[in-house]
């Protein structure tokens, strides 16, 4: 980066730019519509409210106050909760980046599988007697160990391939939404998912009905808002950070909530909930593509007036575009994910809490050992969960559970660790500061600490209650697991930690 970019101040919009590309998905908004209907639209704004308004500015103030500082979200907990918990909260953030890798890596055959048939194939796919979660399992262990050895020699093309997935991404989105307004019309403003006050509260899926289950339902929406730790150290660098910050995160919060309202409501002009995903084919894995080739039948027969074979017609080539596009955006996504987080982590934390092999750099400057580590790590839990003898469906949801319960955890660590930074920190004019009294500090950490907490409690409460014990089993299994390593290193290695 040249010394022009590097001085170049980020304004409002552009800020607001940045936060956007980085945390909005339109399917965040398709797996809400799956999951809770019209009524996910309510825990998106307390997703908002209760998560990312707060949690935003607090990282604001961490980046501001350690811009100097090069280990990322360790550097801000170590100066608050010391060594031992930083470590164990940046581990475990690190390990939310790799369950989502694996549930990229065992999400990705089903664009793949669109692209080439029209339609999710992939519960039909078979490796000799292996059934289809065991051997869309193997596919992905076959590919992590591909790009991981492709990442050991140097990734110089990162940055095209993430512009390229993001300009991929932003096509979807507008097909997404171009049919639905051109739905709505031929449908002369009538919602396939009527609007109804019911409706806007009650989720018309049968697995989101006891309170526990609504209420986990706060993990998905807080999943949604997720990544703004990544942004909190360019607060220096925003035209007068102490009011463009603030102002560009609550931009972008209506704007993405707004969004993720629109969202939702787009996949009922041309759906409706128990005609099209109340099946047991539908899963958290394929409904991305399930809505579009509904929204394609949909645009042929009641726009484009066809007849229904044309229609079906229609709908398999728009699930077969938008499923290519899918496809390369997740290749772009996951040659970086496979790389990055991990290189990040290795470099800023403490050399003296690894093993030394683990800390070693090759000659493409890449911690080859460290790569290798995490492709073995990544393989036994895609074996844990594809041999487990899962149908599809449940398959998908221990994937998505997992993902949200890790990415939520290390969250806890950073809001705890805020009130002691608060305390102990020495504010200057050149920081951004947010919270500017202690009432406010306290009250807004505590509340959002209850937010993280109940959302992970009942995330984990429901599949116990309905006896899903696998599902509970592994749910749990990544924030602990991860917990437990990051504990054993730290114990093993502490006596090296200079004083």
């Amino acid at each position: 980066m040249d010394k022009v970019s590097v001085n170049k101040k980020i304004s409002t919009m552009g800020l607001v730019l940045i936060i956007f590309s980085t945390i909005f998905g339109i399917s965040n908004s398709q797996t809400a519509f799956y999951q809770m209907g019209y009524s996910s639209i309510l825990w998106y704004v307390l997703g908002a409210v209760l998560f990312f308004i707060p949690t935003s500015m607090m990282f604001a103030e961490f980046g501001s106050s350690y811009k100097d500082a090069h280990g990322g979200i360790y550097s801000w907990l170590e100066h608050c909760i010391g060594k031992k918990w930083a470590f164990i909260g940046s581990f475990t953030w690190l390990a939310g980046w790799i369950i989502t890798l694996v549930f990229m890596l065992t999400t990705m055959w089903i664009p793949l599988a669109v692209t080439i048939s029209g339609h999710d194939t992939t519960g039909s796919w078979h490796i000799g007697s292996l059934d289809s979660t065991a051997t869309v399992g193997i596919l992905g262990i076959i590919v992590i160990v591909i790009v991981t050895w492709l990442a050991n020699h140097g990734m110089k093309s990162i940055a095209s391939l993430s512009y390229f997935s993001g300009l991929i991404g932003i096509f979807d989105m507008a097909i997404f939404i171009l049919l639905s307004i051109f739905v709505l019309a031929a449908n002369h403003g009538h919602f396939a998912e009527p609007v109804t006050a019911h409706a806007l509260i009650h989720s018309p899926n049968p697995a989101f009905q006891s309170p526990i289950a609504v209420f986990s339902f706060l993990v998905y929406a807080i999943f949604a808002y997720a990544g703004m730790e990544t942004l909190g150290s360019i607060t220096d660098n925003t035209k007068n950070p102490k009011k463009t910050f603030p102002r560009a995160v609550v931009i972008a919060t209506v704007i993405m909530t707004v969004g993720y309202l629109v969202g939702i409501l787009l996949c009922g002009i041309s759906t409706n909930w128990l005609h099209t995903l109340s099946g047991s084919n539908v899963n958290l894995g394929n409904v991305r593509f399930a809505l579009l080739t509904n929204l394609g039948y949909v645009f042929g027969h009641n726009f484009l007036h066809l007849s229904v074979a044309q229609s079906l017609i229609v709908g398999q080539w728009v699930t077969r575009i938008t499923s290519l596009t899918g496809f390369l955006s997740y290749a772009g996504e996951f040659i970086f994910l496979t790389y990055a987080p991990i290189k990040s982590f290795i470099e800023g934390s403490p050399k003296e809490l690894w093993p030394n092999r683990l800390t070693k750099i090759n000659r493409f400057n890449v911690p080859a050992n460290a790569l290798w580590a995490q492709c073995f790590v990544i393989i036994l839990i895609i074996a844990g969960i594809s041999f487990g003898g899962s149908s599809a469906q449940t398959f998908y949801t221990i994937l998505t559970d997992m993902n949200n319960m890790t990415t939520a955890v290390p969250y806890l660590f950073l809001v705890v660790a805020f009130p002691v930074f608060k305390k102990r920190i020495t504010q200057t004019s050149d920081n951004f500061i947010f919270y500017k009294n202690k009432w406010t500090t306290w009250i807004t950490s505590i509340v959002t600490i209850l937010a993280l907490s109940f959302s992970i409690i009942f995330t984990t409460l429901q599949p116990l209650l309905q006896n899903d014990f696998q599902t509970a089993f592994w749910t749990l299994f990544g924030p602990v697991f991860f917990i437990i390593i990051a504990w054993s290193f730290y114990h093993r290695f502490q006596n090296r930690i200079p004083d």
